[in-house]
């Protein structure tokens, strides 16, 4: 469960998330969450789908028209702990092109990387803070549309 905390609390901002990685490489992911009505999932080289609907990142090029969750600027770099509202929901919606940017620390890989495959497989870019891809020891995240990746990272560690 992503967003363990949350269930328990009985908060609706959790979800159940399983991820497939092969050779070191995350390939399939499924993100539900009942609360919301939502099942996304997505495969890489294939295609990413919310409740069967395509999902496709924004198209969104420059950070002055981004939406950024959270938008910290910055601080990121700085900060110890960055958390949303349960990792599935932003990542959700940066598939969707509804948000076109998340910066996370603090994470679990057991938290986003079915979502890390479903941004991907939507068209966007998913790395941890360094710009790396993601592995089992990574512990922040940068994922975007694809076309902000650069310009956010560089403003990040300015």
């Amino acid at each position: 469960i992503d967003g363990t905390k949350a269930f328990v609390r009985e908060y609706p901002m959790f979800s159940t998330q399983i991820a497939l990685m092969h050779q070191g490489r995350l390939i399939v992911g499924v993100s539900s969450a009942p609360v919301y009505g939502e099942l996304a999932y997505g495969e890489i080289g294939v295609g990413a789908w919310l409740n069967e609907q395509p999902l496709r990142v924004s198209s969104i090029d420059t950070i002055e028209s981004a939406a950024l969750w959270p938008a910290f600027g910055r601080l990121v770099g700085r900060l110890g702990r960055i958390r949303g509202y349960g990792d599935f929901l932003h990542y959700h919606l940066l598939a969707a092109g509804r948000i076109d940017a998340v910066v996370e620390s603090d994470v679990n890989i057991l938290d986003v990387g079915a979502c890390a495959v479903i941004v991907e497989a939507a068209g966007g870019r998913f790395t941890d803070l360094e710009g790396r891809p993601l592995t089992p020891q990574s512990t922040g995240v940068l994922a975007t549309n694809g076309r902000l990746h650069q310009s956010i990272y560089d403003a990040i560690h300015a």
